[in-house]
């Protein structure tokens, strides 16, 4: 039987756990709300999925173990919340508390990854679409994550190599 996979915290440039084909997902977490986003199976592509409103850990947890099984999620991306200087925030603590309850329940790799302004980009590009507010509101968690992930392949793509945890 093999061991859960371990989470290391890596720089864009160095290997992190996550594989270069296959799908992985990216995690916008909130403690009300988690979005989603995911690639195809070549990372080519990445398209929000869902948002899923938190209701306890337990069906959080059963959730996300069929989210993973489902979808065939080879990796995941959870986005680590960063103050502008680079520094960590409480939040970053929740993300790292998350991401530990998390990698034994779906046994594949977790990257964290800086996730500094993913939000403020989903929201200008929500509004650039013409999206009302509301509409804004209900999608912003996937559209986050869905920027999350655009970046994560772009930099591992950019510094050619993986960039996830394992």
């Amino acid at each position: 039987m093999s061991e859960p996979p371990t989470m290391k915290e890596s720089p864009p440039h160095e290997p992190d756990g996550v594989p270069r084909t296959g799908r992985i997902a990216a995690i916008d977490y909130g403690s009300v709300r988690i979005g989603v986003a995911i690639t195809d199976p070549e990372q080519k592509f990445a398209s929000p999925l869902e948002n899923y409103s938190r209701r306890s850990e337990p069906k959080d947890a059963e959730w996300l173990q069929q989210l993973v099984q489902s979808e065939r999620i080879v990796g995941l991306v959870i986005g680590l919340p960063l103050h502008t200087s680079g520094t960590e925030s409480q939040k970053s603590a929740e993300v790292r508390k998350f991401a530990a309850w998390l990698a034994p329940l779906v046994k594949v790799p977790i990257a964290l990854f800086d996730e500094r302004f993913t939000t403020s980009q989903a929201n200008e590009l929500m509004a650039e679409a013409g999206l009302s507010t509301k509409q804004r509101k209900e999608r912003r968690d996937k559209i986050a994550a869905h920027v999350l992930l655009l970046s994560y392949l772009d930099s591992s793509r950019t510094l050619n190599s993986p960039t996830t945890l394992e």
